[in-house]
């Protein structure tokens, strides 16, 4: 029914942000991790977004990328995953990592998101390896990669380097050099050690 809504980023609340769009406040739903990047009022944010509709309510769910969007539906159709549920998982894990996870069947990685347990994980990835490709999931990580190192300014771009030469993968060191709050003064050291310390 709604695609995407496009708006300017008015208010944060936990789990939900307020998009103003024409004089109109739409309420949508986030995963933790579009809470950490959506921070910023007054900017201009695009949510793709999936319109949920139950008995006593009709929710809103959004997320930066159609990626995640379209994860966030597959664990809908797994019996028991609500979209909270489906929301913790999406918070706990990338959509590339949580593609990994299901095609390796790793439940136990899988069962640390919040309110998954062994069981639940293991019926998750019974009804999901049918409807994934690992041939496919590589290629969007690798996408995913590019994509986010070719965004970074020269510093952060260095630093992710230089913490993938020290062993760490490049997700999680793009992961860490994101999380990484900006200074005008830091340079790549700066930025390194900040993020090796979200890495201990």
């Amino acid at each position: 029914m709604i695609a995407y809504i496009k708006g300017e980023l008015v208010e944060t609340l936990p789990g939900s942000v307020i998009l103003d769009v024409h004089g109109i406040g739409y309420r949508i739903y986030i995963s933790g991790r579009e809470s950490e990047q959506l921070t910023k009022m007054g900017s201009q944010v695009k949510l793709h977004t999936y319109f949920h509709v139950k008995e006593d309510a009709m929710q809103l769910y959004g997320f930066q990328h159609k990626d995640d969007l379209e994860v966030f539906s597959l664990l809908l159709g797994v019996s028991g995953i609500g979209p909270k549920a489906a929301l913790g998982i999406l918070t706990a894990f990338s959509a590339d990592d949580l593609r990994f996870a299901v095609l390796s069947e790793d439940a136990k990685t899988i069962a640390k998101a919040p309110g998954i347990g062994v069981k639940t994980a293991k019926k998750m990835i019974l009804e999901l390896k049918d409807k994934l490709d690992l041939e496919d999931a590589f290629e969007k990580k690798l996408l995913h990669e590019q994509e986010a190192e070719e965004t970074l300014p020269d510093a952060r771009g260095e630093a992710v380097e230089a913490l993938t030469a020290l062993g760490y993968s490049p997700a999680d060191a793009l992961r860490a050099v994101q999380k990484v709050e900006p200074g005008d003064d830091m340079d790549t050291e700066a930025i390194l050690k900040a993020a090796l310390k979200r890495m201990i």
